[in-house]
């Protein structure tokens, strides 16, 4: 085979790929379900047709429409309509269909609303040349993706990862991958996803093993979604149907999304705790796609049979604040209040039943109270970090991996405490800090905001600690620290010196022990 020009056959047709890092082999671009537009527009992905003659797979497909959050739009700008989103790209170091490597794909982050496989710090070369074969993917986002509109399936951001999963089974092994040894992961969004695809049906025998990187906590009652998709569609002038949404461009419904996450205060009444952040999109408990919020689930024994990781970083939230501006700067007393009184568990806003032994009042002065009592030396900026980095993600991913325990699963846990030395050490161990350091791309874009430009030797070292641990996971001879037990909690720190140890955010853990992750309520009825 020209390792240059590398071809493999796949169930569609021949693919001519291209060499990647590390000598490794690249496929990029291969559908794995048809254009979403026309006809298919809100549909559930069906499979990409076949071809004849050899398909070039040298260029990334096109990315789904995106949110303008962080510029991302000008990568699919609103004529960019050619609906070809669903494609994957495959790294491999033995393109050989005997080889039977283990198989990893990855699952990007981006609230939902931005994001695409084509990014270079999701680049697979380094990951791939350490022995596995690795896919990453492209999949509706926004309105298109996770939108809970009349006339079309929910989820279909999650079925198009079903999809993709389903792609992998039938053609891996044509990559030198073996389909019986299939581990996803992903961080943020994309383990927000992972954990739906944890809890649904249609993903299950797809694969063995799971990484799930800071899990948000945010999942919608369909009544919720309903709301905040008319209120999408009300932007427009339209219904909230498939058949409305339908007359507008794929790439000009991101801007109405934009424009309802832009105001999200205003339907606090309505739609509770998410409305006080700028998400206006998540994973919809419909009862069908989606049966079960990921929690109760797993809790029942719905992914028993499969492998978990989960993990978050430290210091989560501190990523959103040095967007917002609020990193470094002195709060109020009265902005960590009602931080307090909306995030803490038992307020009534937070979406689940229990916490704080019921202490929790309806205007949430009970959380508030239990989180000063516990952590008499935080100073307002502190607390606010705190509650928020402890409600979006750090007991989500708890949670998930106690839930996998109770329902008859393995789970281990892990935490990020290493400090990024980007911006002066003000980051700390960050939202998103792993990515990089899973991928090992520590130059440029995202990385060198995180490292500076010339990174110390210390995030080589750091970095090689996870990739060894990720596909040492993927391989079957787990990741390297103990599982996690109820009684023991033994978790990894990946820090310069890696250590395990009982899990080290005990305060926040107790603080959430009685919550109950679930699905988001609608409060109120539209006004």
């Amino acid at each position: 085979m020209d390792v240059d020009r590398p071809e493999v056959r796949t169930q569609a047709g021949v693919l001519r790929g291209g060499a990647g890092r590390a000598g490794t082999a690249v496929f990029r671009g291969i559908p794995f379900a048809e254009p979403p537009v026309g006809a298919l527009r809100f549909g559930a992905p069906r499979p990409a047709r076949g071809w004849d003659g050899v398909r070039e797979a040298t260029a990334f497909g096109t990315p789904p429409p995106q949110s303008a959050a962080f510029g991302m739009d000008a990568f699919a700008p609103p004529d960019a309509d050619d609906g070809d989103w669903l494609t994957l790209n495959v790294w491999t170091p033995d393109p050989a269909p005997g080889a039977g490597l283990p198989v990893m794909v990855w699952l990007f982050g981006g609230a939902y609303v931005i994001g695409m496989s084509g990014q270079p710090e999701y680049d697979g070369g380094r990951l791939a040349a350490e022995g596995v074969v690795l896919v990453t993917l492209n999949y509706r986002l926004g309105i298109e993706g996770f939108a809970h509109i009349e006339g079309a399936p929910a989820n279909r951001g999650l079925l198009d990862q079903v999809a993709a999963l389903a792609w992998v089974r039938d053609n891996i092994r044509a990559f030198g991958g073996d389909p019986d040894r299939v581990t996803v992961f992903g961080e943020s969004a994309g383990a927000g996803s992972l954990a739906a695809l944890l809890a649904m049906p249609r993903a299950a025998g797809l694969f063995r093993r799971a990484v799930t990187q800071s899990v948000p906590g945010p999942f919608l009652s369909a009544p919720l979604a309903a709301d905040i998709a008319g209120e999408f569609a009300a932007e427009l002038g339209l219904r909230p149907t498939a058949a409305d949404l339908a007359t507008v461009g794929p790439g000009l419904l991101p801007a109405a999304a934009d424009a309802v996450g832009a105001r999200m205060e205003e339907y606090a009444h309505r739609w509770g705790v998410v409305a006080h952040t700028a998400i206006p999109l998540a994973p919809v408990v419909d009862g069908d796609v989606l049966p079960r919020a990921p929690w109760e689930a797993l809790a029942a024994g719905a992914a028993r049979d499969v492998e978990l990781v989960a993990g978050h970083t430290r210091d989560e939230f501190r990523l959103f604040m040095a967007l917002d501006g609020t990193l470094g700067e002195e709060l109020t007393e009265d902005r960590a209040t009602a931080a307090l009184r909306t995030f803490s568990p038992g307020t009534g806003g937070t979406g689940g039943a229990g916490g704080l032994g019921g202490a929790g009042g309806a205007d949430g002065s009970g959380g508030e109270e239990a989180y000063r009592k516990a952590v008499p030396g935080l100073d307002a900026a502190g607390l606010y970090e705190l509650v928020r980095s402890d409600w979006l993600f750090r007991m989500p991913s708890l949670h998930l991996a106690e839930a996998q325990i109770a329902g008859g699963g393995r789970a281990h846990v892990y935490e990020l405490v290493w400090e990024a030395p980007g911006m002066g050490g003000l980051l700390g161990a960050c939202h998103g800090l792993d990515v990089p350091l899973v991928f090992g791309n520590l130059r440029g874009g995202l990385p060198a905001l995180l490292f500076g430009e010339a990174p110390p030797d210390e995030v080589e070292a750091l970095s090689a600690l996870f990739r060894s641990a990720w596909t040492g996971f993927a391989a079957g001879e787990g990741p390297g620290w103990p599982p996690y037990d109820v009684d023991r909690r033994p978790v990894r720190l990946f820090d310069t010196r890696p250590t395990v140890t009982a899990y080290p955010e005990e305060v926040s853990r107790e603080l959430w022990r009685e919550h109950v992750f679930g699905a988001l309520p609608l409060l109120g009825p539209g006004v």
